[in-house]
């Protein structure tokens, strides 16, 4: 039998704890005169994360490990680049979140990181554009109109 890679044992420890968050799921407390139960975007994305670390696992175990090379920081950071960049946009999102409000720092956002990740040729620009827009601006609907959520309007706009 083979030793399971950490992948697996990573992927493993996802599904017990999906598994552990599930159960929890039945202790919420049920909301009344409520048209869907409190449970159950909790139970759809514990699903869906259930699904995606089968998924994982089942990739870590029939795909070998890649060999183990020596550990490097200039290899480490150019294997996460794309993953610190989304963290350090994120933190400048947050930050520009009282002045721009919700809509347009969410816009700019989307907009600068898929530019910063993906290029800067025109046409990718004008995709980026689009994709921002009708993305974060199709959200911010759905929060504002359908459900009725008082989204930050920030001081810029206020």
């Amino acid at each position: 039998m083979k030793r399971l890679n950490r992948d697996a044992i990573t992927a493993l420890l996802l599904l017990v704890l999906c598994g552990v968050l599930f159960r929890t799921t039945f202790d919420i407390r049920e909301v009344p005169f409520s048209e869907m139960g409190s449970e159950v975007w909790p139970r759809f994305i514990l699903i869906s994360l259930s699904i995606l670390s089968v998924v994982y696992l089942i990739r870590s175990v029939t795909h070998p490990p890649p060999a183990v090379q020596a550990f490097s920081w200039a290899r480490w950071f150019k294997t996460y680049q794309n993953a610190l960049i989304c963290f350090a946009m994120f933190l400048v999102f947050l930050l520009a979140l009282p002045y721009f409000g919700m809509l347009v720092a969410g816009i700019l956002f989307v907009f600068i990181t898929q530019s910063i990740i993906g290029g800067f040729a025109p046409k990718q620009l004008l995709f980026h554009a689009i994709v921002s827009v009708l993305a974060v601006g199709g959200m911010w609907s759905i929060f504002t109109f359908a459900l009725r959520v008082v989204l930050p309007a920030g001081d810029l706009f206020r």
